[in-house]
């Protein structure tokens, strides 16, 4: 086979793996994951500068949300007011899938009893105000249709 020469066209190849195959000990690498990425891109792109990564500052402007049993219920029931029509999907008109509903708040139900005596005083309250409006929802909801 011929030598090849880098003439900054075309795509190099880099092992990646994080264990040595020879040892299978982890590997200790010169370059950061992501700039290998980004020169990889840099090769496609005929030699283009990349983008510089984010600084911190800028990945700390948007911060994950914390997961929380409250959030987890919240998500639930906007999930079961979606099904009612009380809240549409962003492009999208609201449309109502009792069954859907029923099947959320039921779920909801089941993790109430599930957790009986493990949550505080806050998120058991959160979560029988949740369900009681979601229910009550859902009876004028069932009951302006069947009229």
């Amino acid at each position: 086979m011929a030598e090849e020469q880098d003439d900054g066209r075309g795509f190099r190849v880099q092992d990646r793996r994080r264990f040595s195959p020879e040892t299978g000990e982890p590997r200790v690498s010169e370059t950061d994951d992501t700039e290998s990425r980004q020169g990889t891109i840099e090769d496609r792109q005929g030699g283009q500068e990349p983008d510089p990564p984010q600084n911190q500052a800028q990945q700390s402007e948007n911060p994950r949300p914390e997961l929380s049993f409250s959030s987890f219920i919240l998500g639930l029931s906007t999930q079961a007011l979606m099904y009612m029509g009380e809240i549409s999907s962003p492009g999208q008109t609201a449309t109502t899938n009792l069954a859907a509903a029923q099947e959320m708040i039921d779920i909801i139900t089941m993790l109430q009893h599930k957790t009986t005596g493990n949550l505080d005083r806050g998120e058991r309250e959160m979560l029988d105000t949740v369900l009681f409006d979601l229910r009550m929802r859902y009876v004028e909801l069932a009951n302006t249709r069947s009229r």
